[in-house]
């Protein structure tokens, strides 16, 4: 249902009495026999969530065995793993005791559910490899609202042990740039860029202005073919923050100068070592994080997943177990078109075009 990019479980029903589709069904994907959408919602609400999160592993094997992982490299052969939060459903009547609830001023609550999601991606692909993701989600009877924090903290831990030997940079907002988080990363042995706002460490900004007064730091300006000015600076070893045992990092930005105004500025640290030879490539990642909102989020919300539509609420695990295979059917599109169909001319981004080569075969 959600490969074929149903609306809906009615639509996937009434998609699957045409007898052209039952046997595309049959022959292609194994499936014989299709239970009722009330049956289905039953089965998949009992479904523990770590049932599917090793089909995520698995893909990711796959890829990596196939040699496919490899133009993902970067900065010494790491994958750069974004993390990033969505909100995927949202109601102010169905809710179940997995939801997250904010009480409006009106008195009224506002039920929902949020994920965090990992995704592996390159400035220079297209095409995102997503994780496993993590449930930001209140456990049964329990008062105190999870938040996104500690759902990073488990995806972390989870990456790690499922990937123990993956070379790894997360990559993240300014929410991320503190020091217990990074201490996680560390202990977790992750390389790390993560947003830094003046605002949110001034400390560490006073530092970074005083070295490069002090000529400590670097300074690099490339002027493109539009005549746009790329400025870049950096400086390593800096404190994070005004604490005594305060974690040292490596601080970078970057401005984009357009006829004498900027238009685009953003600063990072990182655990990685800064000189001349890869700040370009740094900045890149840094920016990068916008492909797990682009590409992934806004794919999956916007061209054919309804990822926002509620397939069925559940008492238990349905709506996050929709969610996992939803994304599931994303991967497997993601993996198609520049592997196993790259060969071919035919322009596999379009789902009618796929449809259409199935039914044939």
């Amino acid at each position: 249902m959600m490969y074929l990019q149903d609306t809906s479980l009615l639509a996937f029903q009434r998609r699957i009495q045409d007898r052209i589709q039952r046997n595309n069904l049959s022959t292609i994907f194994g499936v014989h026999d299709i239970l009722k959408d009330s049956q289905l919602r039953n089965v998949l609400d009992a479904l523990p969530l770590e049932t599917l999160s090793p089909i995520f592993t698995e893909f990711l094997s796959n890829l990596q065995r196939g040699k496919h992982l490899a133009t993902y490299q970067l900065l010494g052969g790491k994958y750069l793993i974004p993390i990033d939060v969505s909100e995927y459903f949202s109601s102010e009547k169905i809710h179940c005791p997995h939801c997250l609830y904010k009480k409006r001023k009106k008195g009224n609550i506002r039920y929902s559910h949020q994920i965090l999601q990992a995704t592996i991606v390159h400035p220079d692909q297209r095409h995102v490899l997503p994780l496993s993701p993590e449930p930001i989600q209140n456990s049964d009877g329990t008062n105190k609202q999870d938040c996104e924090i500690n759902a990073a903290k488990r995806l972390i831990a989870k990456i790690r042990k499922t990937h123990p030997k993956l070379p790894i940079i997360i990559g993240g907002d300014g929410l991320y740039s503190k020091q217990p988080f990074i201490d996680e990363l560390k202990a977790a042995n992750m390389s790390f860029i993560l947003v830094a706002k003046p605002a949110d460490h001034k400390i560490l900004f006073e530092w970074v202005e005083d070295m490069l007064d002090l000529n400590a730091g670097e300074r690099i300006t490339i002027t493109d073919k539009k005549g746009r000015k790329h400025q870049y600076r950096w400086v390593n070893d800096v404190p994070l923050n005004g604490s005594k045992d305060a974690e040292q990092v490596n601080f970078f930005d970057y401005k984009i100068v357009t006829n004498g105004k900027p238009t685009y500025r953003n600063s990072w640290v990182t655990d990685i070592t800064i000189d001349k030879n890869n700040i370009v490539m740094l900045v890149k990642a840094g920016r990068a994080r916008w492909k797990i909102e682009n590409e992934t989020f806004n794919i999956l919300k916007n061209q054919g997943y309804h990822l926002e539509h509620n397939f069925g609420h559940g008492h238990k695990n349905l709506s996050m177990i929709f969610f996992m295979i939803n994304l599931l059917a994303f991967y497997v599109h993601q993996i198609l078109e520049p592997t196993a169909l790259h060969h071919t001319n035919i322009d596999f981004s379009s789902l009618a075009e796929l449809d259409a080569v199935h039914l044939g075969s």
